[in-house]
C-alpha cells in the first residue's frame, strides 16, 4: 500500500509503498479516505517529540471504512463508516490516562495510509453530517478542545471564555463548541484576518498579540474571564492570569512559546484561580465530543486539502502556520 513515511529528524516526509497492515486479534482494518494533520506530526518530523520511533506513518486523526476484521472482532463491523478514536489504551481513571497510554501516529503506524489496523474499541461511527475530509479534522483536535472546557474546566452557558492562537484546529473547535453551548467567546491571533473569521464562526471580538497593550486592552473590552483555554504558555501567560476573572479556571495544552518566566504566584491564589493541565481525552471523552458535534450540527473549519501523494505539502503548510482550519489529506 502507499502511505507517508518519516525516517528521521529533519528528513522530508517520503511517500512509499510498504506492506499492508494485518489485524491482530480485537482489530479492525480501515480503508482510510481521509487524514489530518496536527502540530504534533510536526514535532515529530523534527525530532521534538519524546519517544519517536523511526520510521512512522504519521497521522493521529483518520476516518475511513471498515475493510476487514480480526480474530474475536463482530463481522458486522465489515462496511461501516468510522472515525477513529487517536487515544490508545486510556486506562480506568478518566482522571488521567494510565501507564500504557499512546497517541496514534507514533509509536503506532498512523493514518497517512491507504489501510490502517486498530484496535474495533478504538473505532466510532462517523457523524451523518459530516463528509470525510470534516470527520477525519475532528478525532484530536476536537478530542482535546472538548475535554479542556467540559471535563476539566466545567463550562457553563453565560461564561465569558478566552481562547488564545485562534486559526490553529483545537482552538478552533474550543470556538465552536464554547459558543454552541452558549458562552461568550473572545479570542486573540497575530493576524488580523484570522481574528475577522473568528468572528464570522461565533467569536465576540478579539485582540492581536502583536499590538502594544493587547492585553489590558481586552480586558478593558470584554472583563474578566471565566474560562481561558491556551496552547502557547511562554511569557504571554502572565497575561491570561491577569485577564481571568475572579474564581476563573485556565485550561492549557501545550507550550508552543516555551516556559513561564517570573511567574507569580500571588496573583493566582488571591484571585483563587485555578490552572489546569489537560492532554488528549478518555474514550467518555471522545463520545462526549461527538455527541456534541452531532447535536449542535458542527462542522470542522477545513483550511486546505491535499491528495496523500502531496502530503509533504501539507507538512510544510503547518510550518509556516498559514493555516486556518484543519489541514487534510485524501486517500484515493
Amino acid at each position: 500500500m502507499t502511505a507517508l513515511l518519516l525516517s528521521g529528524k529533519d528528513i522530508p516526509p517520503r511517500v512509499e509503498t510498504i506492506a499492508d497492515p494485518v489485524p491482530a486479534p480485537g482489530e479492525a482494518i480501515v480503508a482510510i479516505r481521509a487524514g489530518a494533520l496536527n502540530h504534533r506530526d510536526v514535532w515529530i518530523k523534527l525530532g521534538l517529540y519524546a519517544g519517536i520511533q523511526y520510521p512512522v506513518v504519521p497521522g493521529s486523526d483518520g476516518a475511513g471504512v471498515v475493510e476487514s476484521v480480526g480474530v474475536g472482532v463482530d463481522p458486522v463491523w465489515v462496511g461501516r463508516d468510522v472515525v477513529i478514536n487517536p487515544s490508545f489504551d486510556w486506562g480506568t481513571s478518566a482522571k488521567v490516562f494510565g501507564d500504557r497510554f499512546t497517541i496514534l501516529g507514533n509509536p503506532r503506524q498512523g493514518t497517512f495510509a491507504e489501510k490502517i489496523s486498530v484496535p474495533v474499541t478504538n473505532l466510532v461511527g462517523k457523524p451523518a453530517h459530516l463528509n470525510w475530509e470534516e470527520a477525519a479534522a475532528l478525532p484530536l483536535a476536537a478530542l482535546t478542545a472538548w475535554r479542556a472546557l467540559f471535563s476539566r474546566a466545567q463550562l457553563r452557558a453565560g461564561e465569558r471564555v478566552l481562547i488564545t492562537g485562534i486559526g490553529a484546529g483545537t482552538a478552533l473547535f474550543a470556538l465552536q463548541f464554547a459558543a454552541a453551548e452558549g458562552a461568550d467567546v473572545w479570542v486573540t491571533s497575530g493576524s488580523v484576518d484570522k481574528l475577522a473569521k473568528a468572528q464570522g464562526l461565533g467569536a465576540k471580538g478579539g485582540a492581536n498579540y502583536k499590538d502594544a497593550g493587547w492585553a489590558e486592552m481586552l480586558g478593558k473590552v470584554a472583563g474578566g474571564f471565566d474560562v481561558i483555554v491556551d496552547s502557547a504558555g511562554g511569557p504571554g501567560f502572565n497575561s491570561l492570569i491577569d485577564l481571568a476573572a475572579p474564581g476563573g479556571r485556565i485550561v492549557f495544552f501545550g507550550a508552543t512559546t516555551g516556559t513561564v518566566p517570573e511567574f507569580n504566584p500571588r496573583k493566582v491564589f488571591w484571585k483563587q484561580l485555578s490552572l489546569m493541565g489537560t492532554t488528549m481525552g478518555s474514550p467518555e471523552d471522545f463520545a462526549g465530543m461527538l455527541a456534541t458535534v452531532d447535536r449542535q450540527s458542527i462542522k470542522p473549519v477545513i483550511s486546505d486539502v491535499f491528495p496523500l501523494e502531496r502530503a509533504p505539502e501539507a507538512f510544510a503548510l503547518m510550518e509556516r502556520g498559514a493555516q486556518f482550519g484543519k489541514i487534510v489529506v485524501t486517500v484515493e
